[in-house]
């Protein structure tokens, strides 16, 4: 059963996810990356790309983000992630696209940037080098990358900061270059 681990909605329980092709963040790795990133969410601008059941931009809102938009290509993650938010009274924006796609119509900077594709899918780099044409990343903004760790790929124009394995899951932390 996944929880909200800590902020506004501490302790809600999200919808258990019941389909194979959504891989949701384990609960021990998303309290990682937001323990590291306490100090940075409170009112952030985020973007869950590739949302899945909607776990990460959920735990960004209840620690004080005041912007979450969440993008997925899938029916069944956009209508999980619509459910979570409403389960929990939160009005956030759920957007059923292809993240290419989005990434070419979205306006504004982000200072966080959650990207979480199929494992192995390719799209790391196109997805990276998209923030990076439409220069969708704040200056002091971060790029957080959860695949395996035995998937490599180039990080376009960012640099990596910091890199935390937890089992057969990597979080890798991208910045601007200076």
């Amino acid at each position: 059963m996944m929880r909200v681990d800590a902020g506004k909605y501490k302790g809600r329980r999200l919808i258990e996810n019941k389909y194979d092709h959504i891989r949701p963040t384990t609960d021990k790795v998303r309290q990682a990356l937001f323990v590291k990133l306490q100090f940075f969410v409170p009112e952030a601008r985020v973007l869950d790309l590739f949302c899945g059941t909607g776990a990460m931009g959920i735990e960004a809102l209840s620690r004080g983000a005041n912007e979450v938009i969440f993008v997925d290509k899938d029916e069944r993650s956009v209508q999980m992630t619509k459910a979570n938010l409403k389960n929990l009274g939160i009005t956030a924006k759920v957007n059923k696209c292809d993240a290419c796609t989005f990434l070419d119509k979205v306006e504004g900077q982000f200072d966080l940037i959650v990207l979480d594709p199929p494992y192995k899918s390719g799209l790391y780099e196109k997805v990276l080098e998209k923030i990076y044409q439409k220069n969708l990343l704040a200056d002091e903004g971060i790029i957080v990358c959860e695949h395996a760790t035995e998937d490599t790929f180039e990080y376009a124009n960012f640099e990596v900061f910091d890199e935390k394995r937890y089992g057969n899951i990597m979080l890798t932390y991208l910045s601007n270059k200076e």
